[in-house]
């Protein structure tokens, strides 16, 4: 045998055995992935945030703070039924004027995926319920209020796995209903509508295990 076959043999040997890896790779991870959302299996994850701001050469500022765990379980194949349960707080203050609103949350929701391998879309339908209270202070008076309210919400997402237990995910709000109640004066405000700003997304990352 020739250098040249030589060098030949050993090119094609190198590119099979790199082939061979990439594909025992890609399978792993597309097995994965399709293990992940499997009857049996637990969805872990949530959102916290934080956003402050204030307005130059004003007593304007606003400060806000929210912490939602979510919890799911797959009862099928692709199917998961679960809850988040959080706090939400915000403070926005106008000079002599200020608005505090604390309210506990808690979502029941049922989640849809389809697709194969790494990449996966999903909707999630989910029924938000807040309670809460409102205080208001302007020239030295306060006020309490008490409010709830109850929601249904049907959000589509996109799920990247790019390992066997996590999951970044791109969401919008979708199609929502939305009702709040003002129990002081007993008034129910209702909205309906239609919320898919593709620039906008939610972005999450879920854990499976």
């Amino acid at each position: 045998m020739t250098n040249s076959q030589i060098f030949k043999t050993n090119l094609i040997s190198s590119i099979m055995k790199k082939l061979f890896l990439t594909l025992t790779a890609v399978t792993a991870l597309t097995l994965a992935s399709q293990a992940q959302t499997e009857k049996g299996k637990f969805i872990l994850g949530g959102q916290v945030g934080f956003e402050t701001s204030k307005e130059k050469d004003t007593d304007v500022k606003n400060n806000a703070f929210s912490i939602n765990p979510t919890v799911g379980y797959f009862v099928s194949d692709n199917w998961a039924v679960g809850t988040g349960i959080g706090y939400n707080w915000g403070k926005a203050e106008n000079g002599s004027s200020t608005v505090e609103t604390s309210a506990f949350q808690v979502s029941p929701f049922v989640r849809n995926y389809i697709g194969e391998g790494q990449f996966k879309f999903f909707s999630q339908l989910s029924v938000p319920m807040q309670w809460g209270n409102r205080t208001n202070e302007a020239a030295g008076i306060e006020t309490e209020r008490k409010f709830q309210r109850y929601g249904v919400e049907l959000a589509p997402g996109f799920a990247f796995f790019p390992t066997s237990k996590v999951g970044i995910e791109l969401k919008v709000r979708g199609l929502y209903f939305d009702s709040y109640k003002d129990k002081a004066t007993d008034l129910t405000t209702n909205s309906f509508g239609l919320d898919a700003n593709s620039l906008a997304p939610s972005l999450g990352v879920q854990f499976y295990f």
